[in-house]
């Protein structure tokens, strides 16, 4: 056996040519919850299930939750009905003021335009407001 070659490398990945054995290795990670050290690529620790830290691409996650459906309907307390109202009602009380941002008036006449827009968009709000009362079931 002395003319085997010694293979300093794990069985599933091919050698690196020309790099340094100590600069392809990294020390295991160790499983924040059992201390035991995760296999190579693997996600979740085999002794005790826990996952491994999020990737870095998985990083921006916990933002999206703030957007999540089901997620805002049960932290509300509202069906999916009512929640749809409450957002275009929200949504029309933002159109109402931006209308006054978005035209400015120089004649009389275009600010009564203006106000007539802006109360448009309230009267959309009330109406998304009301339904979304009328649909919400009884607790």
């Amino acid at each position: 056996m002395p003319d085997t070659a010694h293979l300093d490398h794990e069985f599933w990945r091919p050698p690196v040519q020309g790099v340094q054995v100590d600069e392809v290795r990294t020390p295991p990670e160790p499983c924040p919850r059992c201390n035991t050290d995760f296999i190579v690529g693997s996600r979740f620790c085999y002794v005790c299930g826990a996952e491994r830290e999020p990737h870095p691409e998985y990083a921006n996650a916990h933002v999206t939750r703030f957007l999540d459906f089901h997620l805002i309907r049960d932290s509300i307390g509202l069906n999916a009905a009512s929640l749809v109202a409450l957002v275009v009602g929200v949504l029309c009380v933002i159109g109402a003021v931006a209308t006054g941002f978005l035209y400015t008036a120089t004649t009389l006449l275009d600010w009564q335009a203006v106000q007539v827009w802006r109360i448009e968009w309230l009267l959309a709000a009330a109406a998304a407001f009301t339904a979304g009362i009328l649909l919400k079931r009884g607790q």
